[in-house]
């Protein structure tokens, strides 16, 4: 499923909505080149759990968290890794009460030993980009999202 966002906004949205779906233990791994949306995909992630503190990109401190939300966040950031995630600490993380986005998740994707969910992010121009999403192991968790794709592109058509 391609889900088509025209910008920002409906990059945060997606992010949004996507939360409601969240559940203890989920992984989110965010793959797309520089500028393709990942830390504002999760801004909208971050607002959809209650999440009220300001969300910054994790480049430099690997992981931020994030508590005072209906979910703890766990935002991650793994492009400057030199390493398996299990030098790092990260299966306390992974396999924690809260939720895991990794940003350039597939860096590390293939040493995760959890179920997750690849969410793609394709930018087309300055600000439109499109969303894909691929099941490593999480088949529900991905029709979920699957319908909530497809009713907001519902929702596009009727705009």
């Amino acid at each position: 499923m391609t889900l088509y966002l025209k910008d920002d906004t409906d990059t945060q949205y997606f992010g949004e909505r996507l939360s409601e779906l969240a559940q203890p233990g989920d992984v989110f791994i965010l793959t797309g080149e520089l500028g393709a949306g990942k830390t504002t995909f999760s801004k909208g992630f971050a607002k959809g759990l209650g999440i009220t503190q300001m969300i910054k990109s994790p480049t430099y401190t690997l992981i931020r968290e994030y508590d005072n939300g209906r979910l703890p966040l766990y935002h991650m950031d793994v492009y400057r890794l030199e390493g398996a995630s299990d030098d790092l600490g990260l299966e306390e993380y992974l396999d924690g009460e809260g939720v895991c986005l990794i940003e350039w998740g597939e860096l590390i994707k293939d040493t995760i030993d959890n179920t997750f969910i690849e969410i793609i992010l394709h930018k087309t121009s300055e600000d439109t980009r499109f969303i894909t999403i691929e099941n490593y192991g999480e088949t529900e968790r991905y029709n979920q999202i699957n319908a909530l794709m497809t009713a907001l592109e519902e929702d596009q058509k009727n705009d």
